[in-house]
């Protein structure tokens, strides 16, 4: 497995940012590599999905204290954890605050309105039916992929290569089910197969690059900003398992197939972890 750092840094050499830029386009491709898989795996089951969708919980509930909770307190700050729990108060605090002003995935894949969501006066002022879940979709998808790519800049901002590469394979490997559910739902909400497959890895790589190049800088350029900035995303990758995917696989009746597909996540991000060192 060390082979692969050794790979990655050949490729991205050794800058932190360019280091954070190539991972971005790793987990972007692979995102658009599961949105893809919607052309070829035409109709997948919602066991299949929720199964799918509970090992990217279970990689990204492993990941955010693998190689962002509890390295930012042993590593970056000195064993205190007040730095890094406070940024794991602020993202959650922040997908929270965000998530009031775009309706939640729930609405996307269901088509039903949560009792505790915003009040339906604060939505989007927007009149064509067809244009409103198109918008919502991608707005909902854009907020909620944001901590990957910020996780993944900030890793690489902190100098440790290794614990990157494997949060950077995490994720990526967690894209792929969650970009095949993207597309799934954006077919359900009526958008084409194929051009939203297409769309889909479009926009992750939008926002995923960008974001982790931003992280990258951010650490590189402010080093005691990181234990914060690995807490602010390991908080904000809780509150989206925890307040979106993991509810959502518990919808349709499959709940021990998403829980054993959690469990799948968690084994094999602990795996990568201990194996990259």
């Amino acid at each position: 497995m060390t082979s692969i750092v050794e790979l990655f840094v050949q490729v991205a050499g050794s800058n932190p940012v360019i280091q954070g830029f190539v991972g971005g386009i790793v987990i972007a491709t692979l995102n658009l590599f599961g949105a893809l898989l919607v052309l070829v795996w035409r109709d997948p089951s919602k066991r299949a999905l929720d199964g799918a969708l509970g090992f990217a919980a279970g990689v990204m509930l492993a990941a955010a204290f693998t190689s962002l909770i509890i390295p930012g307190i042993e590593q970056y700050s000195g064993g205190d954890p007040i730095p890094t729990l406070v940024g794991v108060a602020l993202g959650a605090l922040f997908l929270d605050r965000a998530d009031v002003l775009v309706p939640h995935a729930h609405y996307l894949l269901t088509g039903r309105r949560r009792t505790d969501e915003a009040d339906p006066s604060t939505s989007l002022p927007l009149d064509n039916e067809r244009l409103v879940p198109v918008v919502l979709f991608i707005l909902a998808i854009t907020l909620h992929n944001m901590p990957e790519g910020l996780a993944v800049g900030v890793a690489f901002g902190s100098g440790d290569v290794e614990n990157g590469v494997a949060l950077m394979l995490a994720i990526g490997i967690q894209n792929i089910p969650e970009g095949l559910a993207v597309s799934v739902a954006a077919i359900n909400a009526g958008l084409d197969r194929r051009f939203y497959a297409v769309f889909a890895g479009i926009r992750s790589g939008v926002v995923e690059i960008p974001l982790a190049v931003l992280g990258a800088l951010a650490v590189s350029v402010v080093e005691p900003l990181l234990p914060y900035a690995m807490g602010f995303a390991a908080g904000a990758m809780l509150f989206v398992i925890s307040d979106e995917i993991i509810p959502e696989t518990h919808t349709r009746g499959y709940e021990r197939i998403a829980t054993l597909g959690v469990m799948a996540g968690v084994i094999v991000m602990l795996y990568l972890d201990i194996s990259l060192g």
